[in-house]
């Protein structure tokens, strides 16, 4: 019964079915005045032609099986003029019996039946009680991946969908989905907007700002996070209500450009935690190069803690015999006066001094490009489409037009004397070969890459690349950092920063003894008790009662903490 009046309900609040349904009539109201005809004029051949009287049910019932094929034969016309009437009623019944009707049945009431079953399996708001869940108005790339780390989190999430089909799809998929308009008020009234924790918006340039307008109007103080494809929209989307909008095609031109090696070794910030930068300190062409974390002694002389060691997007533990290749990136913790004498150590050796070779100048290449050169780094460009080259004349030293899979034009364009090679094409593929044909080509070149498909990531790495990192990466980091009220931290794709409670099996325990590095991979960077940050941290540190635990690592290192020491982060 609740079937049937969730159907009557779409049938009656439906226009196009009500529209169907006069349709639907009007022609089985001609089809029964026909066949109503058919009848009389059988009646009449029988009695004036043929001189049988038959009833008006036997006329009834011999239009009926004459129209729809069935020819019985136990009452038939033996004139020529029966016989004619006979194959008219025929050929009429063919038509609209067996092609008008089924059509029209399909048409105007089964498809519209299917799309009523459709709508009503999809839910159209949130479970009652609701709250603390986070909205997204779109499933696209970073919507996937940051649907993926709210699911570790545990934090209840909802995608708006205003297509059927994709909801349909979606809800199948066991992807929690709600159907609606975007630019709906009752929409995200249904969704309990007002006791969302975020909402995302995340659609094109020009319904994002409809949809804030829309939400503003019903949810004044509820935080809305905006993506932007064009950096001329960021300022329409924050006057429209917009709190946080987030360019992230130039954010990521701008995180691949501080991760090439053009100038002095220096520790580039990438996050913050508490007073304490996180940094990065490529050691290529420093004379930490074949040292041991111990021979190092950057805690000693600077104060900094080496908390992890990036080798081609793979973290490895800190060990004090760890020896240090052209390859190793260090991820240190530390104040700004600590970085800063870091970063003065090495102003006295050589650098190279060729331009960085940019490949691909789309959105985020030229994003890329414009930071190179606001740094005071040269670039040349290589990309095939000539109008994109014209444009990158403003901030780079060379472009050069053409396939970046010309040995020559990669040769003319400086590949073999270059420090670093950024490669910004949003084709992985192109991506992935480039990576190991410039490897090939230039083995201590630092190659910097884009990405938009997580499982490439291992692929290009072992095809050369240095540093990967992907927009849907950058775009859920971003969000989730919003969401926990904390600083952006962009350690690389899949790398992330983790915060839990120290796990009562590891209390009062040494580092060393709880063997979390070991076992998970997972480096521990920091140790967070009554509001003090201890990050001078040794094998001998011993895990406080009631403190918090920061360490660094992939989802599958937290995955293995999990397991091992329980489901706490």
């Amino acid at each position: 019964m609740k079937f049937v009046g969730s159907q009557l309900a779409y049938y009656l609040n439906e226009r196009d079915f009500r529209r169907n349904t006069k349709v639907l009539i009007r022609y089985l109201v001609l089809l029964g005045i026909v066949i109503l005809i058919y009848s009389i004029l059988f009646h009449i051949i029988m009695v004036k032609v043929e001189g049988i009287d038959h009833s008006w049910v036997t006329g009834l019932y011999w239009t009926l099986t004459v129209m729809s094929t069935l020819g019985f034969g136990d009452i038939t016309f033996e004139s020529d003029i029966g016989r004619i009437f006979s194959i008219v009623v025929l050929l009429s019944g063919i038509v609209m019996l067996l092609i008008v009707l089924p059509f029209a049945f399909i048409r105007h009431f089964y498809v519209p039946l299917l799309e009523s079953q459709n709508k009503n399996k999809v839910p159209r708001q949130v479970p009652f009680r609701t709250k603390d869940h986070i909205l997204l108005c779109a499933y696209d790339v970073i919507a996937r991946d940051l649907t993926e780390r709210l699911k570790q989190e545990k934090t209840p999430y909802y995608i708006i969908e205003n297509d059927l089909a994709i909801a349909l799809e979606n809800h199948e998929d066991h992807i929690p989905v709600l159907f609606g308009e975007l630019d709906d008020k009752e929409t995200f009234i249904l969704a309990n907007i007002k006791d969302a924790k975020l909402v995302v918006v995340n659609t094109n340039d020009f319904l994002n700002t409809k949809i804030i307008l829309t939400i503003r109007e019903i949810a004044p103080t509820i935080p809305i996070v905006a993506i932007a494809t064009d950096d001329e929209s960021v300022d329409v989307q924050e006057l429209s209500g917009a709190d946080h909008v987030l360019p992230v095609k130039r954010w990521l031109g701008e995180q691949l450009a501080n991760r090439v090696n053009a100038r002095h070794a220096k520790s580039q910030p990438i996050g913050q935690y508490e007073d304490l930068l996180i940094a990065e300190l490529p050691v290529l062409n420093t004379p930490l190069v074949s040292k041991t974390i111990k021979e190092a002694g950057l805690r000693q002389k600077f104060g900094v803690s080496i908390v992890a060691i990036n080798e081609r997007g793979r973290l490895k533990p800190v060990r004090s015999n760890e020896k240090l290749t052209f390859e190793s990136v260090l991820v240190i913790i530390g104040n700004k006066h600590q970085l800063r004498s870091i970063d003065e150590l090495f102003q006295d050796y050589n650098i190279n001094p060729n331009p960085v070779l940019l490949i691909g100048g789309g959105r985020v290449g030229l994003a890329a490009a414009e930071s190179l050169h606001k740094n005071g780094i040269m670039v040349n460009l290589i990309d095939k489409d000539p109008e994109i080259c014209e444009r990158a004349r403003h901030f780079c030293n060379k472009v050069f037009p053409g396939r970046a899979s010309d040995y020559e034009l990669l040769k003319k364009a400086g590949i073999l004397e270059a420090p670093s090679i950024l490669l910004s094409t949003n084709d992985d593929t192109m991506n992935i070969y480039l990576a190991s044909y410039c490897r090939q080509l230039n083995k201590e070149l630092r190659i910097v890459s884009r990405i938009s498909e997580a499982r490439n990531i291992d692929i290009i790495h072992r095809a050369g690349a240095n540093f990967v990192l992907s927009y849907s990466t950058l775009g859920s980091e971003a969000v989730l950092s919003i969401s926990k009220g904390q600083e952006l931290t962009v350690l690389g794709e899949g790398i992330t920063l983790f915060s839990t409670p120290i796990p009562r099996q590891l209390e009062g325990k040494s580092l060393a003894e709880s063997g979390i590095g070991a076992k998970t991979g997972l480096s521990v960077i920091a140790i967070k008790e009554n509001s003090e940050v201890v990050t001078l941290l040794s094998a001998n540190t011993i895990l406080p009662q009631g403190a918090e635990i920061v360490m660094l690592g992939n989802i599958e290192m937290r995955h293995k903490f999990n397991e091992i020491y329980g489901n706490v982060i």
